[in-house]
């Protein structure tokens, strides 16, 4: 599974308790209880990747910019609300609340050196914030004492490129009928793991795993391509369109995704929302239509996939795709990546339909 490179962390971590508001700035090893519902069930294990970038205002001093960063609070927001009962939905916080915690962190004393070595640096910045259960607690009932935990990193890369990828179809890494495929919790991620361990027993030097949908009762190319392991996929076609899988509960609505979109359209692409079977995917695979297929998410931007190996219903591989690195439309998509990040650091302008918001320090 894809992992950072050339990663920092922060020295300090933000606790914040949702039952009385309490704010507190605790080193990054800070602990929770061994006994929590959090570690022992997975309970109140929600959290969100924020993308951010440092850089020297107009007075001389440091901003943080984020890029569609209400579209994150918006997306944890309804992770905490899964992973608390009814009468605790008066604890979720708003986006506003959100939006102050995480400047409430950044501008922290403890953080100022990180924060200005970033600055110098011009690294990528990375924000998880996640929930926990700080409750001496056994049960599987929902948390006691649920609280916001906040860390941050600077990193090289994730993912990158060139990598290779396998399609899994016999593990579903989320249900529909569940609600959770659209979320950031820990539930989901066990099976992305289980599905790349696999997708490695069919080529080794695989980084990545290609799902399918949770339809197991149809024919293997009925059903649809859904995500990758981590990650949400952008099919590039050789016509010079783009293939969008749209948002249902078994697709995590990609904050990255919609932004590259965004810039994929205002260069001219034509961008399809659209489902896509296992069996067209394959058919176009081999008849050469589809120029590459990318893995889109808030680490690593976009990465363009190599090789991707496709199985039958037996699990045994049937059909590879190439990406065609010459084709105009694998240039495209590596344009959109520069593109992207080049506009948190106010290179390039901020396409209709996306917000770039910026804080001082």
């Amino acid at each position: 599974m894809a992992g950072f490179e050339g990663i920092k962390w922060a020295g300090s971590q933000a606790r914040y308790t949702l039952h009385d508001k309490a704010f507190a700035m605790v080193p990054t090893a800070d602990k929770v209880p061994a006994v929590s519902r959090s570690i022992h069930y997975g309970i109140c294990l929600a959290f969100e990747g924020i993308r951010y970038f440092i850089g020297p205002a107009e007075d001389g001093s440091l901003h943080i910019q984020f890029l569609n960063l209400h579209k994150n609070l918006q997306r944890f927001r309804r992770s905490i609300s899964f992973n608390l009962g009814t009468a605790q939905q008066a604890m979720v916080p708003t986006e506003e609340e959100l939006e102050g915690l995480i400047l409430h962190y950044l501008r922290s004393p403890e953080l100022a050196d990180f924060i200005r070595e970033m600055g110098e640096t011009g690294g990528q910045g990375y924000l998880r914030p996640f929930t926990v259960d700080e409750s001496q607690s056994i049960g599987v009932t929902f948390p006691e004492r649920p609280s916001i935990r906040m860390v941050t990193c600077t990193y090289d890369r994730y993912l990158g490129e060139p990598f290779s990828g396998v399609v899994v179809p016999n593990l579903v890494r989320a249900v529909g009928a569940n609600g959770t495929g659209n979320l950031k919790l820990g539930v989901n991620y066990l099976l992305s793991v289980k599905a790349v361990d696999e997708a490695k027993s069919i080529l080794p030097e695989a980084s990545s795993a290609l799902f399918l949908d949770d339809r197991l009762d149809l024919p293997l190319r009925d059903r649809r391509i859904t995500e990758w392991d981590s990650s949400c996929c952008l099919i590039a076609m050789a016509d010079g369109t783009v293939v969008k899988i749209p948002e249902s509960p078994l697709i995590l609505p990609s904050v990255t995704i919609q932004g590259i979109c965004a810039i994929l359209r205002e260069d001219g692409v034509t961008v399809e929302e659209r489902d896509m079977t296992y069996g067209e995917f394959m058919a176009r695979a081999e008849a050469g239509e589809i120029a590459a297929i990318a893995s889109i998410g808030t680490a690593g931007i976009l990465n363009r996939a190599q090789r991707l190996i496709m199985v039958d219903e037996n699990n045994a591989p049937c059909c590879e795709l190439r990406a065609q690195t010459d084709h105009p439309m694998y240039h495209a998509l590596g344009k959109a990546r520069q593109t992207y990040w080049d506009i948190y650091q106010d290179k390039a302008p901020v396409p209709a339909g996306m917000t770039l918001q910026s804080y001082l320090i």
